[in-house]
């Protein structure tokens, strides 16, 4: 019992070391951190001026907690607004979970009730155990309803992934775990006729703003956010 305890304690501080190394290397890259691994600071409830009580914080994570939501939930977004940067986030989900990270969020409430009202979206789901992963283009790693991802290596449900978003200059990529898995052009008229393809065809305001909010989406279900990174270009 006492071997196992110890061996458990030093295989959670080879973890922390490796997390503490990236973050390190991507400090040296020009990269600054989106959160500080002990509090929500720098991000507030869409539409609100606090954090919901179901965002939580806990073993260096974003945490949100179903059950310890009340009538303040609603989804994570920066006090920022980025144009042109480089994104690097991790996420792992519960079973049957879905979220997602959305961005160019143009946070008026009112004219726009949700992040999504403007904002597109990175998926984030348990490909194989929520129902809505079954439509292809809203798998994770695909740019949601728009763009089916080219590769699908989403890792295991439990497990943590990477994603990545780069915009610079109306180029959008991103990439998952490493790999490229959706490259397009935006505010042009192939981006146009994406959107036209879509749910979000009637939507006045989405896809439209070239700088806005970074998202963190509630969507009801568990999901863990850690080593929030950017680099604006």
């Amino acid at each position: 019992m006492k071997y196992s305890y110890l061996s458990g304690l030093m295989i959670l501080a080879v973890m922390g070391c490796g997390t503490t190394k990236n973050q390190s290397n991507d400090n040296k890259q020009g990269f600054t951190s989106l959160f500080d691994g002990k509090t929500t600071t720098g991000w507030h409830t869409y539409g609100k001026t606090f954090v919901g009580k179901g965002w939580q914080v806990d073993n260096g994570a974003i945490h949100l907690v179903p059950s310890a939501k009340q009538k303040d939930d609603g989804d994570l977004v920066t006090d920022k607004e980025y144009e042109n940067f480089h994104l690097k986030i991790d996420w792992k989900v519960a079973p049957k979970s879905n979220s997602g990270i959305l961005f160019q969020i143009h946070e008026q409430p009112g004219k726009y009730n949700q992040t999504y009202s403007t904002g597109p979206e990175m998926q984030v789901i348990d490909n194989d155990g929520h129902p809505d992963a079954k439509n292809v283009k809203h798998r994770a790693g695909d740019l949601y309803d728009l763009i089916e991802s080219s590769s699908e290596n989403a890792k295991p449900v439990g497990e943590w992934n990477t994603a990545e978003i780069i915009i610079n200059k109306g180029t959008l990529e991103f990439r998952l775990n490493g790999v490229k898995t959706v490259s397009t052009t935006q505010f042009d008229e192939s981006w146009k006729t994406l959107i036209q393809g879509s749910k979000f065809a009637k939507w006045e305001g989405f896809g439209t703003f070239k700088k806005g909010k970074i998202s963190l989406q509630d969507h009801g279900d568990e999901v863990w956010f850690r080593n929030i990174m950017i680099k604006e270009l």
